[in-house]
């Protein structure tokens, strides 16, 4: 049941969530943030996930942590997302060039490299791309 006024939550959720809702609230974490957050998953994420997935927010981006946890399908991938995000790239080949350039320097004026066949054959096994953001696939 969606939460849409700020002054019934206390009549709808456990005195677990109550709590911690004021707590956070007390905090200076935005209310109406929090109650988005339970209508979208559930109070018992809410009292393992929220906090991290709000320092991560911070941190990288929400619409980062978002296409993660979407990708993944449920929020517990939180805990995961700071240490495989890899950055925002428009697409596959752009990152499999920026990767190989960076593990072995500069490409050779001289060499012609099909970064698209490069990220199909050696690192779409390794590597999430998810909108417009690149995850590495074990963590």
């Amino acid at each position: 049941m969606p939460v849409t006024l700020q002054v019934n939550y206390k009549e709808i959720f456990s005195a677990e969530v109550v709590e911690k809702v004021d707590e956070l609230v007390e905090d200076n974490y935005a209310l109406d943030d929090i109650l988005e957050f339970i209508d979208a998953n559930s109070e018992a994420d809410f009292i393992s996930y929220y906090e991290q997935y709000c320092t991560a927010g911070e941190n990288i981006g929400y619409d980062v942590v978002d296409a993660f946890i979407k990708y993944h399908g449920d929020v517990s991938y939180v805990e995961h997302v700071e240490d495989a995000y890899r950055g925002c790239y428009d697409d596959e080949e752009t990152f499999a060039e920026e990767y190989y350039t960076e593990i072995y320097g500069e490409v050779p004026a001289f060499l012609v490299v099909d970064w698209e066949a490069t990220w199909n054959s050696s690192l779409r096994y390794d590597f999430d791309f998810v909108e417009g953001h690149m995850f590495l696939s074990s963590f």
